[in-house]
C-alpha cells in the first residue's frame, strides 16, 4: 500500500482524537486526503505594516515590527488578560492575550523588538491585537522560512481540538516532510510539456508552502487543469460508450406528425424549436441511442417540441413514456398533452404513486400489449410491474432529481435501449453544461413563442403594501389573476419571515369576500386538497391563490397575469426566475412583484436587481453562478460531480475547454487509453470510474 493511503492517525502530531475530527469534519480520512486539503487563500508575511497603517487594515492579518515597551497583567478571573505595548516610529499598539498569560509573560522581554502577526481591531479608538503570534526581530529569519503563510479551512470542533488554520499547517509541512517523495505523477510527460504544467510533486509542495506568488500560480494551474482534464476524459468516454449503442431507426415522418404539425399547433414553431427537432431527427436516423439534453427557458415550448418528438416515434410503431419528478408536475404534463391530442387517436395515460390499485391492474396490461402510445408519470414508471411492448423514447423533465438506478431501471424496459431526451428548464452556463453534462449532446431552445409577452419585474419593500394592494386590485378589475409565493407555511421561531397562514389571514381582511376569493395550497395538503385548489383556480373561482413553492413548476394558467413573491431575498436567482414562468402564459402583460425587506443583503441585492432588469433565462444562471457559485445551482450539488477543490467554473473557462479539446483528441487517437503513453491516463481513469460509480452508468 502506498504511504500516502495509511490512515491520518498514523500521522506524527495527529492521535486518534485528532484523527477522528479530521475524518467527521473535514473528511481527511489518509495522508493522501490531507494533502489535497489545499489552501483557500494564503497571507504574504514578506510585507511589514506600519502601526499608523493598522486603522485602515482591521479585521485581516498583518505583520508589523517594533519595540515593546510595557508589559502587565490586568483583570481578574475570567477577564484576566496580559498586556503588552508595541511601538514603532508611527505609533503604539496594545497586544492582549487571554491564555498561556504565564508564557507569554516570561517570555516577552521590555526594550526587545518583537515581529507581532495578527488581526488588528479597533476598541475604544485604540487599535488591539488579540493573541498575535510573536517572535524576536532577531530571529526573523525563522520567521521568514514561510513568506506566504497558507489559510486552511476549518471548523470550530476542529478549532477546539488543536485544528485551525495553523494546526492544519503543521500537520501539512510534516506530510510533506515526510512523504512528499511518494507523491505520483498523475499526468504523462508529453501534456505536462504541451501545456507546460509543472510535476505533481512541486505542484502539491508549492500550493501548499510557496515561496512567492509565481509558485501559487504554477501550482494552481496545474492542479485545477488536473481537476478538469480527468472528468473530461471520463465523461467522453461514457460519451463515447453510449454513441455506440445500438438504438432504434425512427426514418418515418408520418400521419400524426403531419397531422398535429398542420392542424393542432396552438402556435407556430420558433427556429429554435424547429432546429431542435431536425437535430432529434438526425439521431433518429443513425441507428444509435440517442442521448440528448434539451435545455429550454421557462416558457420556451419545451413540452410541444417533445410531443412532436413522441409523434415521430408513435408513428413509426413505437410507445414513449415522459418522467417528470413530481405528481404536479407529471400531471400538469399528462393534461396538457391531453388537451393538445384531444382531436387525435392516440392513448396518454397517467402512473403516479397515487394511481389506485384498481386503476392500475386496469392500465398495465394496456402499457404491454402496446395499446397505451404515451405513458405519463412520475418514479412509478420505473417500477417492475410496468412492461412496455416496444419502448422507442424515454423523456426525462429536470433529470437532476433522478438517480442512476431509477433512469437505468427505463433503459431496461426494452431490448435495444430506447432513445433519451433529457430536458431540463434550468439554463446552465456553457462551462457547466460541459463539465455536469458533458456526457449527453446539447440542444437548445433559446427563443420565446410568437407573440409571448416578456414578463415585467418590480420590485416593493414591504412598506409599500398599499402600493402593492392597490396594483393587484387594478389586475384583478381587468379579469386577471394572482399568484402570491411565500417561504414558509407556518410562523418559525428562528425566521421572522411573513409565512402563508397569517399572510392568508392578511389577505382576507384586504381583498373581503364576496368581492373577492383568496384561497391557498401548500406542500403539507394531500394530493386531493391541493387539486380541488387549483381547479378552483385554474376555472376562475379564486383570485388570489397562495402557495408556497409547490407552485414552482406544475401550473399552468393563462388568466395569472402576476407572481408575487413575499420575502423575495430568500429565493435564489433560478427558483425565482422559475416561479416568475408560472405567469406570462396567455397574451396578455404580466407581471413579477418582489417583495424584500429593506435591509438586504449585498448579493440579495444583486439577485433581486438581476430579476428586475433581466429576462433572459441563460443570462441569470451566469449570474447566479457568479453569485452562487456551481454547486448550489440547482441539481449540481445533487449530482456529486462538481466537488472541485480549485477549479472556479467562471473563471477558469480557458482550463476547461482546453482540457475537453485535448481529452476529445486523445481519445480520438487512443479510445481506450492502452496505448503506452497513456498508462497514467489509464489509471487515473479507472481510479475515477470507481468512485463516481454512484451517479453515472459506466458500460
Amino acid at each position: 500500500m502506498n504511504s500516502l493511503n495509511q490512515p491520518i492517525v498514523y500521522l506524527k502530531g495527529v492521535g486518534d482524537k485528532k484523527s477522528e475530527v479530521l475524518n467527521t469534519e473535514l473528511d481527511i480520512f489518509t495522508i493522501n486526503d490531507l494533502l489535497n486539503h489545499y489552501p483557500y487563500r494564503y497571507i504574504d508575511k514578506s510585507k511589514f505594516y506600519r502601526i499608523e497603517e493598522l486603522h485602515s487594515h482591521t479585521n485581516i492579518y498583518v505583520q508589523c515590527k517594533g519595540k515593546i515597551i510595557s508589559k502587565q497583567i490586568l483583570g481578574e478571573n475570567k477577564s484576566k488578560r496580559l498586556v503588552c505595548e508595541l511601538t514603532d516610529n508611527t505609533g503604539t499598539i496594545s497586544l492582549v492575550w487571554f491564555n498561556n498569560i504565564k508564557y507569554f509573560q516570561t517570555m516577552i522581554e521590555i526594550d526587545k523588538v518583537y515581529i507581532v502577526f495578527g488581526k488588528p481591531t479597533l476598541f475604544n479608538l485604540q487599535i488591539n491585537m488579540s493573541h498575535p503570534e510573536i517572535t524576536l526581530a532577531e530571529k526573523s529569519n525563522i520567521w521568514n522560512q514561510i513568506p506566504f503563510m497558507p489559510m486552511y479551512n476549518s471548523t470550530d470542533k476542529c478549532k477546539k481540538n488543536g485544528l485551525d488554520s495553523r494546526g492544519i499547517e503543521k500537520l501539512c509541512k510534516t506530510a510533506i516532510d515526510n512523504y512528499i517523495n511518494e507523491i505520483q505523477e498523475t499526468l504523462p510527460d508529453y501534456i505536462r510539456e504541451k501545456l507546460q504544467l509543472i510535476d505533481k510533486q512541486s505542484a502539491i509542495k508549492q500550493i501548499h508552502f510557496p515561496n512567492n506568488a509565481e509558485e501559487i500560480k504554477q501550482a494552481t494551474r496545474r492542479l485545477k487543469f488536473e481537476e478538469i482534464f480527468f472528468m473530461q476524459i471520463f465523461l467522453l468516454q461514457i460519451y463515447n460508450h453510449n454513441s455506440k449503442n445500438r438504438g432504434y431507426l425512427i426514418p418515418k415522418v408520418g400521419n400524426l406528425f403531419n397531422t398535429f404539425y398542420h392542424y393542432h399547433l396552438p402556435f407556430p414553431l420558433t427556429n429554435a424549436q424547429k432546429r431542435v427537432i431536425k437535430e432529434i431527427r438526425g439521431d433518429f436516423l443513425t441507428g444509435k441511442q440517442m442521448n440528448r439534453l434539451l435545455q429550454g427557458d421557462v416558457g420556451s415550448g419545451k413540452t410541444i417540441t417533445a410531443l412532436l418528438i413522441m409523434l415521430l416515434a408513435i408513428d413509426n410503431g413505437f410507445q414513449c413514456c415522459l418522467m417528470a419528478p413530481t405528481e404536479i408536475l407529471a400531471q400538469q404534463h399528462y393534461n396538457t398533452i391531453q388537451k393538445l391530442l384531444a382531436d387525435m387517436p392516440i392513448e396518454v395515460r397517467l402512473l403516479t404513486g397515487s394511481t389506485k390499485v384498481s386503476a392500475r391492474k386496469e392500465l398495465l396490461p394496456h402499457i404491454a400489449q402496446g395499446n397505451v402510445h404515451i405513458l405519463i408519470g412520475t418514479h412509478a414508471l420505473c417500477e417492475d410491474t410496468v412492461v412496455f411492448k416496444k419502448l422507442g423514447l424515454a423523456i426525462i423533465d429536470e433529470q437532476h432529481r433522478f438517480g442512476v438506478e431509477q433512469r437505468a431501471k427505463l433503459w431496461k424496459k426494452s431490448l435495444i435501449p430506447p432513445h433519451v431526451l433529457v430536458m431540463t428548464a434550468t439554463p446552465i452556463p456553457r462551462t457547466l453544461a460541459m463539465t455536469v453534462y458533458g456526457d449527453l449532446d446539447l440542444s437548445v431552445i433559446d427563443e420565446l413563442p410568437v407573440g409571448r409577452k416578456p414578463i415585467k419585474t418590480i420590485h416593493f419593500y414591504k412598506k409599500d403594501s398599499i402600493k402593492i394592494n392597490q396594483f393587484i386590485r387594478a389586475e384583478i378589475a381587468k379579469g386577471r389573476q394572482i399568484l402570491v409565493v411565500y417561504p414558509l407555511i407556518e410562523e418559525s421561531e428562528k425566521l421572522t419571515l411573513s409565512n402563508l397562514i397569517d399572510g392568508y389571514e392578511e389577505f382576507k381582511q384586504t381583498f373581503p369576500e364576496p368581492t373577492y376569493h383568496v384561497s391557498f395550497v401548500h406542500g403539507k395538503m394531500s394530493a386531493e386538497e391541493k387539486d380541488t385548489e387549483m381547479l378552483k383556480f385554474k376555472q376562475g373561482e379564486v383570485h388570489i391563490l397562495l402557495a408556497t413553492t409547490v407552485i414552482e413548476v406544475g401550473i399552468d394558467v393563462p388568466n395569472a397575469s402576476v407572481m408575487v413573491v413575499v420575502n423575495a431575498e430568500r429565493f435564489g436567482l433560478s427558483q425565482l426566475h422559475q416561479l416568475r414562468g408560472r405567469v406570462g402564459r396567455g397574451g396578455e402583460q404580466s407581471y413579477c412583484v418582489l417583495i424584500t425587506d429593506y435591509q438586504l443583503s449585498n448579493d440579495a441585492r444583486k439577485r433581486i436587481e438581476a430579476m428586475v432588469n433581466i429576462n433572459n433565462g441563460f443570462e441569470l444562471a451566469d449570474v447566479d453562478l457568479r453569485l452562487r457559485g456551481p454547486g448550489d445551482l440547482s441539481g449540481t450539488q445533487q449530482s456529486g460531480i462538481l466537488h472541485f477543490k480549485l477549479l472556479n467554473i467562471i473563471e477558469d473557462e480557458r482550463i476547461i475547454v482546453t482540457a475537453r479539446e485535448l481529452a476529445k483528441n486523445i481519445l480520438h487517437d487512443d479510445p481506450n487509453l492502452a496505448q503506452p503513453q497513456n498508462a497514467l491516463l489509464n489509471t487515473q481513469i479507472e481510479q475515477l470510474k470507481t468512485y463516481k460509480k454512484n451517479y453515472y452508468q459506466i458500460g
